[in-house]
Parts: structure tokens; C-alpha cells; sequence
């Protein structure tokens, strides 16, 4: 059946070759330098009153073509949707006409004409001139649609294959409008962070991605030698150490939004190469942080979607601030009977075990906790929730609790069971940075390869004073992923990675 499809595919690769060089020995540019459209599909039906009988110049590839001998319709569809052209030999001439017979479903073409509606009231365009912008060599998978007598619409040759869709993102956004329309909400979503960021007087800065040491996360990193330096370096993994440094710099608020990588498994939720935002304000601690989180989350719901309220996995969200707030160390305590601060390693492990987890040999005590939290706890977590007051082996970033001790000043922001974004009371004692950067080395001796590296330089940036500093990172494909409701972190990333192809 495969070979079948493949030959089929070339004998219409081989016709539109073929067509390619009638259209050549008719003097028909296949392959045009530019064309100044002015109108869109979408404006002229909004607008028809107004554009009725006005002359418009448009474009877009061909979706659909029916042709009656010295006259002929199709559909094109340019960036807002689709319109009908209505061509005749007549009005295009002999030639462009002639050129049209050899066009096909996915060439792009150009039409300058009047605004009309068809006897069947349809809007459409009336051609007076047609030009070839780009001949389309491989056919596109066109779904067909019949519908029966009671309704019933099926969808026939619908290009639906998750895994190729992933791998030919160019042919999904063709031919599922859907896929374009989450990509230019993702966009505008970023774009109303920053506006937020920026009119709260944070200021945007660049960081870098090759690093000579990796830090701000738990996290395995891709490494990378750089020739000219004869020297290892990493991908970041996290933006917080040089963020860090520009507070004690005497920035008061700084953000990024930038390109991550971590070298680990992928699902659902997780793709090696990841968009974070992280910030950085002085003077603030993790509560500020927690009621700024809820404001820039209601924002962004508002200004882009105009709503707090959403369907997720068909369950109904909202983002309305207050959001619940609970300490992880209570509910674990809740959840299994046990003191999680005071248990240990061996303990915390049969834990774990015990709950449907698959805890690592050596797992670090910090680890243990977290991998109990997401077996008993992180998946009942259905509307917007802060988890609050982490234990500190956790966090060797984050400053220990004012008041309870063994915990650190923490919060995750959890929706559905994921996480989606991450905040301490920044640790800015540098006597401690250092004794937790050491504690992380020996879980790395003891076969921890995510705990923390000793970063030197951040100490002594650390050394000359941080102010107190509430910090925040946000997983912006996770976010993308709740507000547009889509299943996999792969249907928010345009191209995202996949294993090697046959």
C-alpha cells in the first residue's frame, strides 16, 4: 500500500514537472520576484458593502479549482482564510489563461480584480488579470469532505498523521488552518508578557546561551566544545545565574525570554529544546511574587483571549486570581502520614514505591520528596494552584524560610497537574550559596548527575551584595499549551524534535 502511495505521488510530481515546462514554452514565469498585494480574504468579506465593485489585488495558494471551458473558480487561501476567484479567458487574456490550465491544487497565484458575489451569493473576487507567483511541484494533502443526507460530514485523505504532521509542520499549517491559529495565539501571548514586563518597568536583556558552567536548575546539560577557546561548554539550562548577577549589578528588574535546553526524555510536556521566561525584581520576596504571578496570568488570559475562563482536557479552568495556595510539606503529611523533613532516605524511597513511583537507586532525599509530591499530590491539582514552602534540599537557590525550619521561600504555580512556572525569595547570603553549592557537589559525587555545579563567580557576585530579590521562571510552551487547549507540547512548538525519519 506504501509503495502504491509513493508511486502515485510521483507520477503527480512527474505531471507538474511536466506542466513546469509548458508553462516555460509559453513564457510563463513559474517562480515571481514579488507581487504588491492590498487586500485579504477576510477584510473583503467583513467589508463587501463597502469593497463591492472596487478593485482589489490578492494572493494565495490554490485550494480548490473547478474549471468550465474558456471560464473557471477557485479557492485560494491567503494568511486570514479563503476567497473564491472567478477567472475568464476573456478578461485575463489567451495566455494567462492557457497558463492556468496548467496550474494545480498548491500553487500560489496573484489576482487583480473586482469584489463581486457569484449567483449562489458567495463573495468573490472577478479576475481581470491572474500572474503564476510559485508553481507547487509536490501535491499537498487536500482532506475531501463529503457530507450525507442526515448531516453526517466525512473526512476522506486528511493529512491527520500526528508523527508527519510534526515533521512536515510547512504541510500541517497549509492544510489545518487550526494548527496557524494556536501559532499566531502563542505569539500573541508572548506578546502581551512582555507589554506586562515592560509597563511594570522590568527591562528585557540577552544572556548567554554557551556557557562554561550550567546552573539555575536541576537539570542534564548538552554539552558543546567551542575550538578557538579549546574549551567544553554547555547550552544554558536555565537563565537565573547571569539574570543574578545584573541585580547585583544594580539592574532593580530584569527579564528574558529565551531558548532553553535540557538534555532529557520527551513527552508530552517536555522537548529538549524549551521557551522560558525568567525575572528578576529587587526588594521583593516570593509573596510579592505569587500576586504578580495571578496579575500577569490575568492579563494575558483577558487581553488575548478576553476571558479567565477555559476549557482544558474538558475540564473548566479559571485563572481569576486568588489562586489556592498549599504547603507541600502539609500535604504530603495529609496525603501519606509521614513528616517528609524529618523521614529518611530509606524511608522516603519505600515511600515512593509504595505510591506507584519508580524512585532511582541513590536518589537524593530532595529528589525522593519531589518524586512523592508528583505520585500523591501534582495530579489533583486541577485549577490554578501556588504549592508553597519547599524542603531545602530542593531548592539550593532559593533563601531558607523566615520561619520554618528546613523549608525555603518557594512557590510552583501548578493548572491540570503541570507545572508552569517556578519562584523563590531569591538566597542572596553568599556563605550559604556556597555551603549548598558544596552539599549539591557530594550528591553529584553520590551519582546525582542534575544536582547543582559549584558556580565561583556567582558566589562572588554574591559577595559584593544582593539586595533581597523575588525571582520567577515561566514555561511558555506549557503555558501556550493550557490556554489553547492542546494535548502535547509538540502542538505548540512550530518544529519540534523528533527522532530520525526512515
Amino acid at each position: 500500500m506504501e509503495n502504491n502511495i509513493h508511486e502515485d505521488i510521483n507520477v503527480l510530481i512527474k505531471r507538474r514537472l511536466d506542466e513546469l515546462d509548458e508553462l516555460q514554452k509559453i513564457n510563463i514565469p513559474a517562480y515571481a520576484y514579488s507581487y504588491d498585494v492590498n487586500n485579504y480574504s477576510k477584510n473583503i468579506k467583513d467589508n463587501y458593502e463597502e469593497l463591492e465593485q472596487k478593485d482589489v489585488k490578492i494572493a494565495g495558494r490554490i485550494m480548490a479549482i473547478r474549471r468550465m471551458g474558456k471560464a473557471s473558480f477557485a479557492h485560494i487561501m491567503d494568511k486570514h482564510g479563503k476567497i473564491q476567484v472567478y477567472l475568464r479567458k476573456d478578461d485575463i487574456g489567451e495566455n494567462s489563461y492557457q497558463a492556468f490550465k496548467l496550474m494545480d491544487i498548491g500553487d500560489i497565484i496573484g489576482v487583480e480584480g473586482y469584489v463581486f458575489k457569484t449567483k449562489t451569493g458567495e463573495i468573490s473576487v472577478h479576475g481581470k488579470s491572474m500572474e503564476l507567483l510559485a508553481k507547487s511541484i509536490r501535491p499537498i494533502p487536500i482532506a475531501k469532505e463529503v457530507v450525507d443526507e442526515e448531516g453526517n460530514k466525512t473526512v476522506y485523505d486528511q493529512f491527520a498523521d500526528k508523527e508527519l504532521r510534526y515533521r512536515q509542520r510547512y504541510v500541517d499549517l497549509i492544510v489545518n488552518p487550526e494548527v496557524k491559529d494556536t501559532f499566531i495565539k502563542r505569539s500573541k501571548i508572548i506578546t502581551e508578557l512582555r507589554r506586562f514586563l515592560d509597563e511594570n518597568g522590568l527591562i528585557e536583556v540577552e544572556t548567554p546561551i554557551l556557557q562554561p558552567l550550567y546552573g539555575g536548575a536541576a537539570a542534564r546539560p548538552f554539552v558543546t566544545h567551542h575550538n578557538a577557546l579549546d574549551m567544553e561548554l554547555y547550552l544554558r539550562i536555565a537563565d537565573e545565574l547571569y539574570l543574578k548577577r545584573l541585580i547585583v549589578g544594580g539592574f532593580d528588574g530584569v527579564y528574558e525570554i529565551s531558548k532553553d535546553f535540557r538534555n532529557e526524555g520527551i513527552d508530552r510536556t517536555h522537548n529538549p529544546e524549551f521557551t522560558m521566561m525568567e525575572l528578576y525584581v529587587a526588594y521583593k520576596d516570593y509573596e510579592w511574587m505569587m500576586n504578580f504571578v495571578e496579575e500577569m496570568i490575568n492579563n494575558i488570559c483577558l487581553k488575548v483571549f478576553g476571558t479567565t475562563e477555559f476549557e482544558v482536557e474538558g475540564k473548566k479552568i479559571n485563572f481569576k486570581s486568588p489562586w489556592n495556595r498549599i504547603s507541600m510539606v502539609d500535604e504530603l503529611k495529609n496525603k501519606t502520614g509521614v513528616d517528609v523533613l524529618t523521614a529518611s532516605k530509606n524511608e522516603l524511597y519505600e515511600l515512593v514505591k509504595k505510591y506507584g513511583g519508580a524512585p532511582e537507586k541513590g536518589a537524593s532525599k530532595g529528589k525522593l520528596i519531589d518524586e512523592l509530591f508528583e505520585v500523591t499530590v501534582q495530579d489533583e491539582l486541577i485549577q490554578p494552584t501556588f504549592v508553597v514552602d519547599y524542603p531545602v534540599e530542593l531548592s539550593p537557590l532559593a533563601k531558607k524560610h523566615r520561619t520554618k525550619e528546613g523549608l525555603v521561600e518557594r512557590f510552583e504555580g501548578f493548572v491540570i497537574g503541570r507545572e508552569i512556572c517556578n519562584a523563590f525569595s531569591e538566597l542572596n547570603d553568599p556563605i550559604d550559596q556556597k555551603e549548598r553549592f558544596t552539599s549539591q557537589s557530594k550528591m553529584r559525587e553520590e551519582g546525582d548527575d542534575e544536582a547543582h555545579q559549584i558556580d565561583e563567580d556567582f558566589v562572588r557576585a554574591l559577595e559584593y551584595g544582593m539586595p533581597p530579590t523575588a525571582g520567577l521562571g515561566v514555561g511558555i510552551d506549557r503555558l501556550v499549551m493550557l490556554l489553547t487547549n492542546q494535548p502535547s507540547i509538540r502542538d505548540v512548538i512550530l518544529f519540534p524534535h523528533m527522532r530520525p525519519g526512515k
